[in-house]
């Protein structure tokens, strides 16, 4: 699958599930006192990690 297709999906499912599906704030509740650049550095090092994931479990197709 094309790595953009992949890195889109991740984002939107992150950002759906923030802004959309919990509504309540009964999962991402204990960041409520996080400052904006706090959030957004958590978000940035969740989007590096799923990345290095995804790459690391695709290695044997790159080869």
């Amino acid at each position: 699958m094309n790595p953009f297709i992949v890195l889109f999906l991740i984002g939107l499912a992150v950002a759906a599930d923030y802004f959309w599906f919990d509504v309540d704030k009964k999962r991402w509740g204990w960041m409520k006192n996080w400052s904006t650049f706090t959030k957004g550095l958590f978000v940035s090092g969740f989007v590096i990690v799923s990345i290095l994931i995804y790459i690391g479990l695709s290695m044997t197709f790159f080869n």
